[in-house]
């Protein structure tokens, strides 16, 4: 087992810290609506429904943004894309501090703030980069680890709102934002592994089952952390009669749970198999989903958010352990494609939560629905593998070795039990 010194060599690590610091922040913008839910729905009295909408916007036009980030990408380098996307971002935010006036504008911002969530693809591609295959699942995890930004937003954002006005927060945030903008021009390399294609061959992923389905996996991993990061300070704010302060704290502690352990999960899938990995978080998950409904105390539902997290952070990094084996030329696209259908779960989630809340006066629908869909997703999981080990992956979902894969029959082994 390589060391993380032996690992940190075998690749570029300034990079990989640019690639980390680059998604942290945009990660934070992307979510800032959701962390100052509480403050928007108070302004303009909203309803549950309104507020679901208002917190799912962001997130849905992020997942849309995020495809043409990673096709565009490809063709000026991950480099010159991000800084690109962090220059948009900071005269995003520019509007949001003199313009934003009505709630119309809010819905509009929330547009704006989606370009931050189109960072996605292009810094995971961007950190990774430089590692070889065996090592692409730690590195997309450090990476990854930046979706930790819902810990600076929901952090800072509410006390900052209390303090001078939530529109001021978003003045705040285009200042910080130089911060990734400078490290990423000033450290950052283009990794080495571009490889001159057409735009048929780069979209050629959008036309594979297996895009899709990694996609499906991804609505349940990354939509629930993304879905419920944004949510989560309304609903301890709603759900407790906490305050906004509070709110946005107890939702730190399990965003803090999600963005670690997405790190351990892409370290672990390089070892025992990105498909084992998947297949026990979802079940996690699942369970996490289910003892929600019973509306426990606060102590125990803040317990089970973090368990929840930390499976979906877990798969998150197994997930993106496996896109490098599967699609190692467009890794940027295929990436960016499979953020961007999964991201779409997460727009569903506020929306599913808000309707539930405001027509049955509780927010159980909304995870019965979740787990329903993660038990499907993992019963299609077990499927899946049994055409992907021996082809591209190897047993559990480990790199495949080329050795032992032309020694199995018709260049296959036997998928590994998950």
């Amino acid at each position: 087992m390589a060391s993380f010194k032996t690992v940190m060599k075998s690749g570029h690590p300034p990079t990989l810290f640019s690639a980390f610091l680059y998604f942290d922040f945009c990660f934070a913008i992307w979510v800032l609506n959701g962390a100052m839910g509480p403050f928007i729905t108070e302004t303009y009295g909203l309803t549950p429904a309104q507020t679901g909408f208002m917190i799912s916007l962001p997130i849905l036009a992020g997942a849309i943004m995020r495809f043409p980030l990673g096709v565009l990408a490809q063709y000026i380098g991950r480099k010159n894309a991000a800084i690109t996307e962090m220059s948009l971002i900071i005269a995003a935010m520019a509007f949001g501090f003199f313009l934003v006036h009505s709630f119309n504008d809010v819905l509009a911002m929330g547009v704006l703030l989606g370009i931050a969530g189109a960072s996605f693809g292009v810094a995971l591609s961007l950190g990774s980069g430089w590692f070889p295959p065996e090592h692409k699942g730690l590195a997309m995890g450090i990476a990854g680890a930046g979706n930790s930004g819902t810990v600076l937003a929901v952090l800072f954002a509410p006390p900052l709102a209390q303090a001078y006005g939530w529109q001021a927060v978003y003045g705040f945030a285009g200042i910080v934002m130089l911060i990734p903008l400078v490290v990423m021009i000033v450290f950052a390399k283009e990794p080495p592994d571009r490889e001159h294609q057409s735009f048929k061959q780069h979209v050629a992923c959008l036309f594979e089952k297996d895009g899709w389905a990694f996609s499906l996996v991804y609505i349940i991993t990354f939509g629930g952390f993304i879905g419920l990061s944004n949510f989560l300070p309304t609903f301890f704010y709603e759900q407790f009669a906490v305050t906004k302060v509070e709110a946005g704290r107890l939702t730190m502690l399990a965003a803090i749970m999600g963005s670690g352990i997405r790190i351990l999960g892409g370290y672990f899938a390089d070892r025992v198999g990105g498909i084992l990995v998947l297949s026990v978080v979802l079940l996690a998950a699942i369970g996490s989903f289910l003892l929600l409904t019973a509306a426990p105390s606060l102590a125990l539902t803040t317990i089970l958010f973090m368990l929840c997290f930390a499976a979906l952070g877990a798969g998150n990094g197994a997930l993106f352990q496996l896109v490098p084996l599967r699609w190692p030329s467009n890794t940027a696209v295929a990436g960016s494609m499979i953020g961007e259908v999964g991201a779409l779960g997460g727009a569903i989630l506020p929306n599913v939560m808000g309707l539930s809340k405001q027509y049955t006066g509780s927010f159980a629908v909304g995870f019965v629905a979740y787990a329903v869909i993660a038990a499907l997703v993992l019963g299609c999981l077990f499927v899946w593998q049994r055409k992907w080990v021996g082809t591209w992956v190897g047993p559990r979902g480990k790199v495949l070795d080329p050795a032992a894969s032309a020694l199995a029959p018709q260049g296959r082994l036997e998928p590994a039990p998950v």
